[in-house]
């Protein structure tokens, strides 16, 4: 019988996307998975570990999350229940150098998460499919990339982002926490996601106010549905106020107006893609239950608007929306960022 070589691929690419990490020799590297984890990547990451000299543990919860709705690689329900109220298991993650995360929702949701990243722990979050973890490995040059496109929002007042389909927001975003993702994390107390490279911020819901249209082929998260056809909020004070159009926003009106939750409704972070090597049409492509969708998230030249948690206002909530849109134009100061979806620089 042949030889199953696809580990042997994985460990490779892992032990590439590792070394972007800095995963240094006599580092603790603890590998968090869950019963339904992909098995291949915790023997991935437990071989690319060791390569690198670091000393290893893998770790597997109990499966399970508090969200009340269906939340498998999805990128917006809270992560494991299971870890919530075991002190031993957050005392290690704290303890560790680096984390590597293959929970099938992460922890980024998570309330417990912010008090990992202060002791200055890593943290990686890896989902998606093999190739699609190939197509979309960073380089390095990636990191200043983010950091230059996240310095744009830092010393900016305003940001407004219209759109061929009627979209007009605009968002005050000065002290919106502006940040960025590079596809690896290399500094201590970082959270990061392979793949991923773009440039988020998290305006106070008083903040943004205007009209959002999603058009046809945007694509709407956690349903991991493209748009049929336009569905367009109301947004007063952040507050979503009304949702008109289809039967996919007759879908969001239930989802966020019938869940009792009023932290669903707000405005979250927001920001645009830099991610190179991305499909748009991958998603239909794929099983639902086997990507979380970043290619659809990152891809260069997008604008990405959420709902519901900002971790910087302490509201959490279940019912998150990631909502990546292709023809968006974004001026920072007046500046143009984007122009139709694709990046000015």
């Amino acid at each position: 019988m042949p030889a199953d070589l696809r580990g042997a691929d994985l460990t490779k690419l892992f032990v590439e996307e590792f070394a972007l990490c800095a995963v240094k020799p006599g580092e603790t590297l603890v590998v968090l998975s869950e019963p339904g984890s992909r098995q291949d990547y915790v023997a991935a990451s437990f071989a690319a570990g060791q390569i690198h000299g670091a000393n290893v543990a893998a770790l597997t919860m109990p499966g399970g999350s508090p969200a009340a709705v269906p939340s498998t690689l999805t990128g917006t329900a809270y992560g494991l229940s299971s870890i919530d109220a075991n002190r031993p298991v957050i005392e290690l993650l704290k303890a560790a150098d680096f984390v590597v995360d293959l929970t099938l929702e992460s922890l980024i949701h998570s309330p417990n998460v912010g008090e990992v990243l202060r002791e200055g722990t890593r943290m990686l979050y890896v989902c998606e499919p093999p190739d699609v973890l190939a197509r979309n490995l960073s380089k390095p040059e990636y990191k200043a990339e983010g950091q230059r496109n996240a310095a744009k929002m830092a010393n900016a007042e305003r940001m407004t982002i219209t759109s061929p389909a009627g979209t007009n927001i605009t968002a005050e975003i000065k002290d919106a926490h502006p940040g960025f993702q590079c596809g690896f994390t290399d500094d201590p107390g970082r959270w990061d996601h392979w793949p991923s490279q773009m440039v988020l911020c998290w305006p106070r819901p008083e903040q943004v106010q205007g009209t959002l249209v999603l058009d046809v082929n945007d694509v709407l998260f956690p349903f991991k549905q493209y748009i049929e056809s336009p569905v367009t909020f109301t947004i007063k004070d952040g507050y979503i106020s009304e949702i008109e159009g289809g039967h996919q926003a007759r879908m969001l009106k239930d989802y966020l107006f019938a869940n009792g939750d009023e932290a669903a409704r707000f405005t979250s972070h927001m920001g645009w893609g830099l991610q190179r090597g991305t499909d748009w049409w991958s998603m239909a492509m794929y099983d639902r239950q086997s990507i979380m969708g970043m290619d659809a998230r990152a891809e260069r030249g997008n604008f990405l608007i959420s709902t519901g948690p900002n971790r910087f206002t302490g509201r959490y909530t279940p019912f998150h929306l990631d909502i990546p849109m292709r023809s968006c134009s974004v001026t920072i100061d007046g500046t143009p960022i984007t122009v139709d979806g694709r990046l000015v620089d």
